[in-house]
């Protein structure tokens, strides 16, 4: 299976090169990770639950960082087991550039898989496989996209869904005082109704 994709994250590089290089980041993007541990130097044992089709199981692998070119991107090698529903492997290429909107994320993706998650269609595997990596992006762009605390000017989708709910709020606002009378109306409502 070979999976070729980009997005754009409205962050500048660094912090985009940073996320992907946290653990902990990845391990809250990625859809039934349970851990990520560092083993050694671009290293780490990842332990994940995947679902293909009627196959679930849990996954224990190995995730090695290679080509790394700081912070324009790098490789990651991977394998991992799933015991008797089968084996995953390959290797995913990511390349960071400028973009006008903050950073451009292209990736690569080259895996095989075998066993019982073979059995299940390359088509159910294929349309999974997509479905996880567009999963993981878009939690990573939600992830690195967030203001810090540190007073960072927050992304433009930060900045417009603050917008947005501003507007909506003052709208709720002013829907409220136009529905609601005013004690002089509901007086003169009530000498009408007399």
């Amino acid at each position: 299976m070979d999976m070729t994709n980009a997005i754009t994250i409205a962050a500048p590089r660094t912090r985009v090169w940073d996320a992907l290089n946290d653990p902990e980041t990845l391990k809250r993007c990625i859809a039934g990770c349970e851990s990520i541990e560092a083993t050694g130097d671009n290293a780490y044992k990842i332990a994940m639950t995947v679902a293909i089709g009627p196959v679930k199981a849990k996954f224990k692998g190995d995730l090695m960082l290679e080509d790394i070119d700081a912070p324009n991107g790098y490789t990651i090698r991977f394998s991992g087991q799933g015991g008797v529903a089968g084996f995953g492997k390959g290797s995913a290429r990511v390349t960071l550039s400028a973009a006008d909107e903050g950073t451009r994320l292209d990736y690569t993706v080259d895996a095989q898989v075998g066993g019982k998650i073979a059995q299940v269609g390359s088509r159910l595997i294929d349309g999974a496989s997509k479905k996880m990596a567009d999963d993981f992006f878009r939690a990573f762009r939600r992830e690195v996209e967030v203001p810090v605390v540190s007073g960072e000017a927050p992304g433009p989708v930060a900045a417009a869904a603050a917008a947005a709910a501003a507007e909506a709020a003052v709208n709720a606002d002013v829907h409220a005082t136009a529905k609601a009378p005013t004690s002089r109306e509901a007086v003169d409502n009530l000498m009408v109704q007399a």
